[in-house]
């Protein structure tokens, strides 16, 4: 993979410098990279770039894979490379999406014919490749990747056209693996909704209300996709993900409660969900700017409606966009487009890395933030209640006590408060107490004073709190241990 030497070495520094590698899943909140570079045709190779995005603070990645017509499985090469990828995502406890798309307008799927092979081209990219994740299609609602968008009179021909595919593709997936995500639609956040206009796109708002209406009138009775995928871009590098489009056809993250508004209106009261659908914020990016000493790496011209911004601002959007993200109810993830830069100015340079694979500033506060947010703590949810569940919990037993060595260990599953103590069982008297701070993944080990106590019966008992978003603490006792 190009420059991924350098972000090895460069991951590597990072984690010599004292970062331990983050452990499990995020509560509910799935925290990803769209990132082609991890492509591999060996599982060798696939592992060290996988290892390397989590590493990053990063627990899922999105790549493609290219539908030509007449292709109704993936060919040999790319079963190995979808192969390699799934097993290292398994491996290094890395979720793997796969957008299945078309290369451009020029093969949109419109003929039945094609729309079949296109569905068993993704339902084969499940059963050969073992891959529980597929997004249908990319920006269906913009002319780059779907033609005609409009029909003759001025209808929304892509909404109705992209309904079928992604009915077909479902249908064909859900029979292959009845337990594989099937994400729909992964619109762009903007379009003119101008069938005159130079570049004939829809909008999401028109989008998404298009295919539901081409939903009711198909007369379906079962759904089309387990959650939308939304591409959550602002209009320009330079704004926060707080800009709202209140007034506007566009979505952004801060225009959440709309796109909920819209889906409800789409699909509410029929067998596809629509209001209570989960949302994946399926590409989110800011580019930065670029620094005379690195300028050498690129090619090209920045356009001037990029607007691209510093690396401490990019770390600042980001942590934004995973709070904002984490407190909105029926979000299940994001997806950061791209951890490396690409090298052509025209297109992106939002990674967290240089072309050349050496950190960005913005490296180290992003991969904190991805942390806090797997860890329940990037913000306060009104509503939130994270019970603390822990692992590998070890109690020393009487051998050790009549030592006078007192000592516990364990990992807790969400960033967590914890508190030890070792109680007299007939008083409840607290013999000894600890307390202290954990981040998700983190091993602890508590090692009390030497201490010799008398006669009776103790045992350790382990309280365990989040420390942001708290639910009922956890309680964990250890066995009952005499001393004479």
């Amino acid at each position: 993979m190009r420059h991924f030497a350098g972000l090895l070495c460069s991951i590597v520094l990072l984690a010599l410098l004292g970062s331990a590698r983050p452990a499990g899943a995020a509560p509910g909140l799935l925290l990803g990279a769209v990132e082609d570079q991890v492509r591999a045709p060996t599982l060798a190779e696939a592992q060290s770039k996988i290892a390397q995005l989590r590493l990053a603070g990063f627990r899922a990645v999105r790549i493609e894979s290219i539908w030509t017509p007449g292709a109704t499985e993936p060919t040999p090469d790319e079963l190995a490379v979808l192969r390699s990828v799934s097993t290292a995502g398994q491996m290094e406890g890395v979720r793997i999406l796969v957008t299945v798309m078309q290369f451009g307008s020029r093969t949109t799927p419109l003929t039945d014919e094609e729309q079949s092979q296109f569905a068993s081209y993704a339902a084969a990219v499940v059963r050969e490749a073992n891959v529980r994740a597929i997004i249908v299609g990319n920006e269906p609602n913009l002319n780059r990747f779907w033609l005609p968008q409009f029909g003759p009179d001025g209808s929304d021909a892509a909404a109705a056209s992209y309904y079928t595919l992604l009915a077909r593709t479902y249908d064909a997936i859900k029979a292959v693996s009845s337990d594989t995500t099937v994400y729909g639609l992964a619109v762009s956040p903007r379009g003119s909704d101008n069938p005159d206009g130079i570049r004939p796109t829809h909008s999401p708002t028109a989008f998404i209300r298009d295919v539901g209406a081409a939903y009711r009138a198909s007369g379906r009775t079962k759904p089309i996709m387990d959650a939308l995928s939304i591409h959550v871009y602002e209009d320009t590098s330079s704004l926060p993900p707080t800009f709202a489009h209140p007034l506007t056809t566009a979505i952004a993250i801060a225009d959440y409660d709309k796109l909920v508004g819209i889906l409800g209106q789409a699909f509410d009261g029929t067998a596809q969900a629509g209001s209570t659908l989960p949302i994946l914020y399926g590409e989110y990016g800011v580019e930065t700017q670029i620094p005379a000493g690195k300028s050498s790496l690129y090619t090209g011209t920045e356009p001037t409606t990029t607007k691209p911004t510093t690396e401490a601002t990019q770390a600042s959007y980001y942590q934004q966009a995973l709070a904002m993200s984490f407190c909105q109810p029926t979000v299940e993830g994001i997806l950061i487009l791209h951890t490396i830069d690409e090298s052509p100015l025209d297109r992106w340079q939002s990674g967290l890395f240089y072309a050349d694979g050496t950190p960005k500033r913005s490296l180290a506060p992003v991969r904190a933030a991805l942390n806090r947010t797997a860890g329940g703590s990037i913000a306060h949810c009104p509503g939130i209640e994270l019970p603390v569940r822990a692992t590998k919990v070890r109690f020393a037993g009487r051998a050790a006590a009549r030592q006078g060595q007192f000592r516990a260990s364990f990992t807790c599953l969400l960033d967590c408060l914890y508190q030890v103590r070792v109680l007299k069982v007939s008083t409840g008297a607290t013999k000894m107490v600890k307390v202290g701070r954990a981040s998700i993944g983190e091993p602890v080990q508590v090692q009390f004073a030497p201490h010799h106590l008398g006669r009776g019966e103790y045992r350790y008992r382990l309280r365990l709190v989040h420390p942001v978003n708290p639910a009922p603490p956890t309680i964990r006792d250890g066995p009952v241990f005499s001393l004479p």
